[in-house]
């Protein structure tokens, strides 16, 4: 588990209640609008193609209150910041499809294992007229055997629906993967110390796939919260095309 990881999951289930939930962006795409709402840390609830997608929710049912039920819940690891049983007994409805890596299946109970779908890095689903492709996400350098995020643990998701494409980078450095990427709409990336990357880092990945809309997301680490406007000015050095969009993950 992720040094510090306790006390950090108590902060995350004093804040971000549906109280304090900051209000959600709507974003125009070529296939239709996309809602945006942030929730906490690597959670967000996205509208896409008219399906409710979770992903990573944590922190209680509390968080989710006055939301549509989730079509579509995504996991992209196994640490509690991103993989909470809890949160996900009391957010699941009939129908909902969990989607997760092995690794998190391996530590469900068989009870709640149905409607589940596993996928590997490099496999791809549709899902509810949603394509699900999971991408590699890790630390580098690449080792099996990391005891953060090992490369083929964790999951990255990129979400396809009705030409458009949606990029969840999970827990990862700029890696070969991430920045190989096209097409991407909208991406969530992560920046946080020691457990995946700096800000320059982030943003050298951001300018190398140059998604449309980028959301700087998991943000919070050993030393408090990266520098997101940083990351910003980063982007908008290299690429003054691309919409940096600046959210308050941590109400509260």
């Amino acid at each position: 588990m992720k040094s510090g990881l306790v006390g950090f999951l108590l902060l995350l289930g004093g804040i971000a209640s549906s109280a304090q939930r900051i209000s959600p962006d709507t974003i125009a795409l070529s296939g239709g609008a996309l809602i945006v709402q942030p929730i906490v840390h690597a959670s967000v609830v996205l509208t896409l193609a008219g399906k409710t997608i979770y992903a990573d929710p944590v922190g209680g049912a509390a968080k989710y209150e006055g939301l549509a039920a989730p079509d579509i819940i995504l996991v992209t690891d196994i640490h509690g910041d991103h993989f909470d049983p809890a949160t996900l007994r009391a957010i699941r409805r009939e129908g909902t499809v969990l989607v997760v890596p092995q690794a998190v299946a391996d530590k469900m109970p068989a009870a709640e294992k149905t409607g589940i779908v596993i996928l590997g890095n490099g496999e791809n689903k549709e899902i509810l007229g949603i394509g699900v492709a999971a991408i590699p996400m890790y630390n580098l350098p690449a080792s099996p055997t990391d005891p953060r995020h090992p490369k083929g643990r964790g999951n990255g998701y990129v979400l396809s629906a009705r030409g458009n494409k949606l990029y969840l980078s999970g827990d990862t450095q700029g890696i070969p993967e991430m920045r190989a990427l096209t097409g991407i709409d909208v991406a969530f990336v992560c920046m946080n110390l020691p457990y995946t990357m700096d800000i320059k880092e982030a943003a050298g990945a951001v300018l190398d796939f140059k998604p449309r809309i980028v959301y700087p997301y998991h943000y919070r680490g050993q030393g408090g919260f990266s520098d997101t406007e940083g990351f910003s000015k980063l982007v908008k050095a290299g690429d003054p095309d691309i919409d940096v969009r600046l959210r308050n993950w941590y109400p509260g």
